[in-house]
């Protein structure tokens, strides 16, 4: 004697199963989803399904814990029917920020060493002019100078005009980097 198969099963609970999916929904279409979602689940466990039990009670546990499920992720997502919020999502490829940074880092160490020095206190450790030309030993002139010719032959080396910026992720880099116009004496 052989068992039934329980999938056979299966298409006699449909009309229950999507009552009580729009009495949980309120919503046909979204009911329809759900007790799709549930008979997919349903069919790839049903493995799990106990014979001789309900299959029924089984099917609207499934149902309702689909339900819940949902409800919780739809708690974590933000509507943008109108693709507002999309629209301002993206995400530079991270493999170009590497690129630049090796690239500038390449540029970086051409420079004279006075000029390293000064890009570094001046741009990554936020050090004032005057502070840096204390540690050095020199005029806050020469500091102004040396900032001023270090982050244009910066630009020069990277190939930036005057109206580009390098896009890093690197505040401290970024810093370094500021155009030099902004190196005013």
């Amino acid at each position: 004697m052989t068992t039934p198969d329980p999938r056979d099963e299966l298409v006699d609970h449909l009309p229950a199963m999507r009552a009580f999916a729009i009495s949980l929904t309120r919503n046909p279409a979204t009911a329809d989803d759900m007790v799709q979602d549930t008979l997919v689940k349903a069919w790839t466990n049903i493995d799990k399904f106990q014979q001789g039990t309900n299959m029924r009670a089984w099917l609207f546990t499934i149902l309702r814990n689909t339900f819940y499920s949902s409800r919780r992720k739809s708690k974590r997502e933000v509507s943008d029917s109108d693709g507002f919020h999309t629209e301002g999502l993206a995400e530079k490829p991270a493999h170009d920020g590497r690129l630049q940074m090796r690239d500038f880092r390449v540029a970086f160490e051409t420079l004279p060493v006075e000029q390293r020095e000064v890009l570094l206190l001046i741009g990554a450790s936020g050090f004032s002019y005057e502070e840096a030309a204390d540690m050095c030993g020199v005029a806050v002139g020469t500091i102004k100078s040396r900032t001023n010719r270090a982050r244009k032959r910066l630009a020069e080396l990277l190939d930036l005009g005057d109206d580009e910026a390098l896009e890093l992720t690197d505040n401290a880099t970024m810093s370094v980097l500021t155009a030099a116009k902004a190196a005013s004496f």
